[in-house]
């Protein structure tokens, strides 16, 4: 049963709908590029593609064995099998040079044109081809075993591709067979969104970088890593510029290696709390927002543009907390990228599932639980990864989806029907 909240909430906060509009529309598809297409992988198509050629561009045989008229084996038994005379042969990609007429046949290769006259390919293995090699006899005559309708074995001219065809369409994700339908229609290049490029920048003292021996009060810099990991399985290009120092030279100094970029993303130093040092690197170096969100976790935000080099660049400020830092990315960044590399889909399937398990509210915030998504007999369950802290990752690594509780509620109880984002759902399957 549903709790209602009744204690105050928080006037100033965004709703979640109304900071992603916000973030949104600051961001663009960017620009196209003409690439070979080896080079093409993991990017969006930019262009329609229409087919030029006819594929197969003739009838050709789908087996290796004798083309025939079919109507030669209607008389075809057991105790009658049918001798033909072999009056040639037509390896794959050569022009046949003979007809096939009642009572003949030609010996053929996979993907070879058929004869004209042919109606029928009989395999190889229907016929006496293995005794006659065997034996030594010649193959000028070829006994068949088996009846055949016409049509057999035999693929039509255009059956996979027509001419004028729109064969990919502008805005899908260009994976390996989509390479290999390029290269079937001949195309060397094609034309491509280019990938966004993002700088990713994490603030605070008390970070060190992988490698080094942990000491006391320092943590390891997670933050940049996973949110690099989050660009690129978005499809842009991460640019890890590192660990800005509790100063503003260094993180100025940090922000200005994104020149380059089309977007940039910091963690840390945007709540309330936090020193001023990051609100006021950003505000002097553009113009910038900085937000309560009504979401748990990833309650503050910022949000504006940043000048470099006479350059507007968008920036995301991220929370400091690790699993604020990736929901607040998923919720944001993400779409930013996928509108950027012009997809049409910017955000990932919401699924209905039954709640295994007690999400609280007790806040007046939407809240996001890590789930665990299990399906069976076509219904979904969804069980919370433990608990949920903001400041414990190993939830985020359990679960392959959010489940939510709205800002209304209190409490989603085990057995209600929540609403579950599919984290671990991918867009390249090209939507």
């Amino acid at each position: 049963m549903e709790e209602h909240v009744h204690k105050h909430v928080d006037e100033d906060m965004l709703s979640v709908e109304a900071a992603y509009s916000i973030i949104i529309q600051h961001f663009d598809k960017l620009s196209e590029v003409a690439v070979p297409i080896l080079d093409t992988l993991g990017y969006t198509l930019a262009e329609d593609i229409y087919s030029s050629i006819n594929i197969p561009p003739n009838a050709n045989s789908g087996m290796d064995g004798y083309a025939i008229i079919a109507n030669n084996l209607s008389e075809y038994n057991e105790s009658n099998p049918i001798t033909l005379t072999v009056v040639g042969t037509v390896p794959a990609g050569s022009v046949p040079q003979v007809e096939v007429s009642d009572g003949t046949a030609v010996r053929i290769m996979t993907g070879a044109s058929i004869p004209n006259g042919a109606t029928a390919v009989v395999p190889f293995e229907e016929t006496d081809e293995i005794e006659r090699i065997t034996n030594k006899t010649p193959l000028n005559e070829i006994t068949i075993k088996t009846k055949l309708p016409a049509g057999s074995n035999i693929r039509a001219a255009a059956e996979d591709v027509k001419v004028g065809d729109l064969i990919l369409e502008s805005g899908i994700t260009i994976r390996q067979q989509e390479i290999a339908v390029l290269a079937s229609l001949g195309l060397a290049q094609t034309t491509i969104i280019r990938k966004p490029v993002v700088g990713v920048i994490s603030t605070g003292d008390e970070l060190i970088e992988l490698g080094r021996e942990l000491s006391h009060s320092k943590i390891y810099d997670s933050n940049s890593y996973g949110v690099c990991a989050a660009i690129q399985a978005a499809g842009g290009l991460a640019k890890r510029i590192g660990i800005a120092q509790d100063t503003f030279e260094d993180l100025e100094n940090a922000i200005n290696e994104c020149s380059d970029c089309d977007m940039i993303i910091t963690s840390a130093g945007v709540s309330k709390g936090d020193y001023d040092f990051v609100k006021e690197v950003l505000t002097q170096n553009g113009e910038m927002n900085f937000w309560s969100v009504r979401m748990r976790p990833a309650k503050p935000l910022a949000f504006g543009l940043i000048n470099i080099d006479n350059k507007n660049i968008p920036l995301i400020g991220l929370p400091g907390n690790p699993v604020s830092a990736l929901v607040a990315f998923e919720m944001f960044g993400r779409p930013a990228i996928l509108k950027m590399r012009g997809k049409k889909q910017l955000g990932r399937p919401i699924i209905s599932g039954r709640l295994n398990g007690t999400i609280n509210n007790f806040d007046g915030r939407r809240v996001y639980a890590r789930v665990v998504i299990e399906e069976s007999n076509g219904t979904y369950t969804a069980t919370p990864t433990g608990p949920q802290g903001s400041n414990i990752l190993t939830s985020m690594s359990k679960s392959n989806g959010l489940a939510i509780c709205p800002e209304d509620e209190t409490k989603k109880q085990s057995g209600d029907i929540v609403s579950i984002i599919m984290t671990n759902w991918n867009e390249e399957v090209n939507l």
